[in-house]
């Protein structure tokens, strides 16, 4: 059973990289449905979020897996290998299962132990098991990670206080003007993103907030979230008009382009300062927009400064929580490992469950129809209790087994003793 992740994330790609990679949910069932096609693909995932895109395989052959997702990446973005490959990073086996642990307990986030990211793995799941990518293997380690995120949440302090992408910029733009009172706020985009981002602005005492939409209908039901403060709502047709008048705005948009560049916002801006803070990715403000000499624009990228601030005294909470995850990714390693002795387990289970019958039917021919069912229902229970208290301890020791070699060498014992290879073959007979 052979398991590797590939992807990048905000340590090893920046964000005009990272925003090429980016699969929308709208495009998560082409994609697993493309690499699903592969011979060497039996299950797969796609984890997608601002800092990150990873894709998560069980595959026959591990390279050839590999190979077949690092082409798809390529496809995808538009980027050649060559230009591509320094990003990305490919872990196998146990440290693929570990590295999803981790990022499912937001070791691995660019704010370290913040709680969206154990959402977006869930989303992965879910996205997986409707589009039929996820299988018996994936399914077990996605949930397994999922369940090792709320232990370092529940059983250490990691969770507690995390910051957020979106409390990460506001606390950027804070530094910049000094306090919110006052300050005219204008947010484009009404996702979680925004919602997480207007709490933490009006914990810091923003009080006037301009939130803006694609439609009108779901920027008023954010705005209607906070009803202590008074927001105003519109669609993106004003936005120009929104940046300009802001002493700050947020851009959190689920857009594919950017809506802000130079071309649209240099006429409008008139020499007055602006500054935008663009938490998105894909981006929604290009990069040509600090071609304007007022204009003053930060990025997801940006926020590691801040993120460092908070980064040093969650690091000894960080180590409690990596103790947690190698209890957790024992445990999976160990039931991963048990898929090996399915067959051996099933041929042994099988052909005593014969021996049984064959036995059973002996003893009820020589009983004589007067018999009664009623009493052929007690022998019945008899001779399978007995089967299953014989065999539940060396399938119990056979699958608990962490020593491969003792393991294989104790399969191949049984498969000696009861002869079991030569059962296989000719159940394999009878069945042509």
């Amino acid at each position: 059973m052979n398991i590797a992740v590939v992807g990048l994330s905000h340590q090893t790609a920046p964000v005009e990289v990272r925003e090429k990679l980016s699969i929308p949910s709208a495009q998560v069932a082409d994609a697993i449905a493309h690499l699903s096609n592969s011979p060497t693909i039996d299950e797969v995932s796609i984890l997608s979020t601002c800092n990150r895109l990873e894709i998560h395989i069980v595959a026959k052959e591990l390279e050839s897996g590999v190979r077949d997702v690092m082409r798809f990446l390529c496809d995808h973005s538009g980027i050649e290998l060559g230009a591509l490959r320094p990003h990305l990073f490919v872990l196998l086996q146990q440290d693929a299962v570990m590295h999803l642990m981790r990022v499912a307990a937001g070791l691995d986030s660019l704010v370290l132990g913040e709680g969206q990211i154990l959402s977006q793995v869930k989303h992965a799941l879910s996205l997986g098991q409707q589009h039929k990518g996820v299988g018996r293997i994936l399914n077990r380690l996605l949930k397994d990670s999922i369940k090792a995120g709320k232990r370092v949440r529940t059983e250490t302090n990691l969770g507690t206080g995390a910051v957020s992408i979106s409390s990460a910029a506001a606390e950027l733009a804070l530094m910049k003007v000094e306090s919110f009172d006052n300050c005219n706020i204008a947010i484009l985009g009404a996702g979680k993103m925004a919602r997480l981002l207007v709490q933490h602005l009006i914990s810091k005492r923003a009080n006037k907030i301009t939130l803006l939409n694609r439609t009108i209908g779901r920027a008023n039901d954010l705005a209607a979230q906070f009803g202590d403060i008074d927001i105003t709502t519109g669609t993106l047709d004003g936005m120009l008009d929104a940046v300009v008048a802001a002493d700050g705005g947020f851009t959190c948009t689920s857009s594919t382009e950017p809506i802000l560049h130079r071309a649209n916002l240099e006429p409008v801006c008139n020499g007055s300062q602006i500054m935008v803070f663009d938490i998105a990715v894909p981006r929604n403000v290009n990069s040509d927009i600090s071609e304007i000499e007022a204009v003053f624009a930060f990025n997801v990228d940006d926020l590691k400064a801040v993120v460092a601030q908070n980064q040093e005294s969650r690091r000894k909470m960080a180590q409690a929580a990596e103790l947690l995850l190698d209890q957790e990714v024992d445990g999976f390693m160990d039931w991963l490992r048990s898929l090996d002795t399915v067959p051996t387990i099933s041929s042994l289970r099988s052909k005593v469950e014969s021996i049984r019958e064959q036995e059973l039917e002996k003893a009820m021919s020589r009983l004589g129809s007067e018999f009664s069912e009623k009493h052929r229902g007690v022998v019945e229970a008899l001779t399978r209790g007995i089967v299953n208290k014989i065999l539940h301890d060396p399938m119990t020791q056979l699958r608990s087994q962490r020593d491969m070699e003792a393991r294989d060498r104790a399969m191949e014992t049984l498969q000696i003793l009861f002869n079991l290879e030569t059962a296989s073959r000719k159940s394999a007979v009878s069945r042509k």
